[in-house]
């Protein structure tokens, strides 16, 4: 979606995609990650997703990605932690202890900004990308983390029924946009427990990515 849209969603503080607590989905599915602590974990399309804070009450670094600047500021607000900012190129970082934030183009951002991160947790980014930008980020994404394995959050439903984001992306466009770079696995697959958008006729699916390099 374009910029200009997200940025109206946190003005007008439509944040329906913002979910009130911790995901579940990744509560029940982070241990197959089987991370060490200390881990650093990429999140891109961030928000300021209640997952970050739990993340990092584990003792694992959180790396993410926000387009709209005023979401990253309420993130380090309710975190009651000040950031150093610093200007990175045509990105900005938010950084505090073990949690670092670029606002700005995920396209923008590369690995040498980025550096290493040992998982990536796609809680809302594949989902809130219309094709065919979700075909650049599946290309994009493998190769800014070096094929990090990878916690995936689907949704599949008609699409004619609903208006996305989120957007239906089924298992077959998945594997079409992954199965080159990973080996997938679908880990769970069951209706939202709460209606998306007033609709509860949607599978929401969690897919393990592993590396086939």
């Amino acid at each position: 979606m374009e910029k200009e849209y997200w940025i109206s969603k946190w003005q007008n503080k439509e944040l329906g995609f913002h979910q009130p607590s911790v995901n579940p989905l990744l509560e029940s599915n982070f241990s197959i990650l089987a991370l060490e602590e200390g881990a650093r974990i990429f999140i891109p399309l961030c928000g300021k997703t209640l997952d970050i804070g739990w993340l990092l009450s584990l003792g694992y670094q959180v790396v993410g990605i926000e387009m709209v600047e005023s979401a990253v500021i309420q993130l380090f607000e309710e975190l009651q932690v000040t950031p150093d900012i610093k200007a990175i190129g045509k990105l900005k970082c938010y950084r505090a202890g073990e949690l670092e934030i670029y606002v700005g183009d995920i396209f923008d951002l590369t690995l040498d900004i980025l550096g290493d991160v040992d998982a990536v947790y796609d809680r809302a980014a594949l989902v809130a990308l219309p094709d065919p930008i979700r075909q650049r980020y599946a290309s994009h994404l493998p190769v800014l983390t070096q094929h990090a394995k990878q916690l995936l959050i689907s949704f599949v439903y008609d699409q004619s029924k609903m208006a996305g984001p989120p957007f239906s992306v089924d298992d077959a466009e998945i594997k079409g946009h992954y199965d080159v770079a990973y080996t997938l696995t679908l880990l769970a697959d069951d209706k939202v427990k709460e209606p998306v958008k007033g609709n509860k006729d949607i599978l929401e699916k969690v897919w393990l990515l592993t590396s086939n390099n």
